[in-house]
């Protein structure tokens, strides 16, 4: 009977062992910090980022939308809801305001409002009350002109309809930003120490 012992096959010379899994995912980690951290700890970095800077991402894409839809309404049936806003805004001035005043008014104060909520500081406050007195004027539309808004028969909106009421969300947001802004003069100050 012969005895047979099986060696250990080694790798070439030239190549060192692939270490197992785990440690090859540490290996590769230690030279790139970033590229070892866990994907939850990066979406919470990320999470904290907007969190910290949720107020200036809000007023910014609700400006950003204004200063869009405004600028829209400065050339002539670019803005989808330019007959709207003119039908409306005649009814509102009873039609004492020709309608190209209207739209280059109605242009003119998006775009501001856009501007300061972008902008903020000593913009936005003004831009804030603007913003409130503006959807003022555009939720009476759901009144002013109900065969635009309403389905007949139905008290679903029409397309028209579902695009003025979509605007609550622009409200919320501007809420937000508002409670915060006039909040700030009643928080009290944090003491050093």
């Amino acid at each position: 009977m012969s005895s047979s012992t099986v060696e250990p096959t080694l790798p070439p010379p030239d190549r060192t062992p692939e270490p197992p899994p785990r440690e090859a995912h540490l290996a590769r980690t230690q030279h790139h910090p970033a590229a070892g951290r866990r994907p939850l700890s990066r979406l919470a970095d990320l999470a904290g980022l907007v969190d910290a800077h949720a107020l200036a991402l809000l007023r910014a894409t609700v400006g950003i939308v204004f200063v869009g839809f405004g600028v829209l309404k400065l050339f002539p049936s670019a803005s989808p809801a330019e007959q709207l806003a003119v039908d409306a805004a005649t009814k509102m001035t009873m039609g004492l305001v020709p309608e190209t005043v209207l739209l280059l008014s109605l242009a003119a104060l998006e775009t501001a409002i856009g501007i300061g909520l972008i902008v903020g500081r000593r913009l936005l406050r003004p831009a804030l009350v603007a913003f409130f007195l503006h959807m003022g004027g555009v939720f009476s539309t759901l009144v002013l002109l109900p065969d635009a808004m309403w389905q007949p028969h139905s008290p679903a909106p029409t397309m028209e309809g579902q695009y003025v009421v979509k605007n609550v969300v622009l409200v919320a947001v501007c809420l937000v930003v508002a409670a915060n802004e006039w909040g700030r003069r009643t928080r009290p100050r944090r003491t050093a120490g």
